[in-house]
């Protein structure tokens, strides 16, 4: 049987009730949940980990929801995550805002135990789904990175839906290269397309932009498998 991972969220409310009352249900329903007051702190961890989904109400002091919201968007680390705004506002040009600016889903207050259990089977899916993509698993086997005339061996240091970690040396961020590596628990070569988005030291980091069904297929089947207990 596979493990089923905790969801890590981030719940942004300055009303101390409401936060309470979030953290205890959705730690109840098995996420590990960060509870923080303070908006401009909340800014502050958005660029230091990264979670499967964030809850966020939209009144608060100093750094209101939606300005948060954008912020997050603007993360290197959550610009992807679901994001939940919770409020209390009802009109229509709040709602179409708090979209615009890159939430996911909206909830209406007053909240109560059973709006927050339903809300969160209604987006856990979702925020499931989120995490595949980002996880990242350690995977060391031999990479081919093809960048125009050029072609470099190298070691691939872990691996995640979206993209892995290699150490190939030459390239430079903004290349798009051609991938070829084998999974250790298949005989299926896979055979891909990326960008270079990122390095630090002799490591590099790509992210997928072109990839068969039957590669994601074979790449979400070996992650399953390096999860389990």
């Amino acid at each position: 049987m596979v493990r089923m991972v905790s969801l890590k969220l981030l719940v942004v409310e300055d009303d101390l009730a409401s936060l309470e009352l979030m953290t205890e249900v959705f730690a109840s329903l098995k996420a590990q949940v960060r509870p923080m007051a303070d908006s401009q702190k909340a800014a502050v961890v958005i660029n230091q980990e990264k979670f499967d989904g964030i809850f966020l109400d939209l009144e608060m002091p100093h750094l209101n929801g939606l300005a948060l919201a954008q912020k997050i968007r603007e993360s290197s680390w959550n610009k992807l995550t679901p994001i939940v705004i919770v409020t209390g506002r009802e009109e229509r040009d709040t709602m179409q805002q708090a979209f615009a600016t890159g939430a996911t889903f909206y909830l209406q207050k007053p909240i109560d135990r059973q709006k927050l259990n339903n809300l969160f089977r209604t987006v856990r899916g979702t925020l499931t789904e989120n995490r595949r993509r980002t996880i990242r698993v350690p995977m060391q086997t031999e990479v081919t990175c093809a960048a125009g005339p050029r072609s470099v061996r190298g070691i691939t240091w872990n691996l995640s839906q979206g993209g892995m970690q290699v150490e190939a040396g030459g390239l430079q961020t903004g290349e798009t290269v051609h991938i070829s590596f084998q999974l250790p628990s298949s005989t299926i070569k896979i055979d891909t397309f990326g960008k270079v988005v990122w390095i630090k030291q002799d490591r590099q980091g790509v992210q997928f932009t072109k990839m068969t069904n039957q590669n994601q297929e074979e790449i979400q089947r070996f992650i399953t498998q390096v999860e389990k207990p």
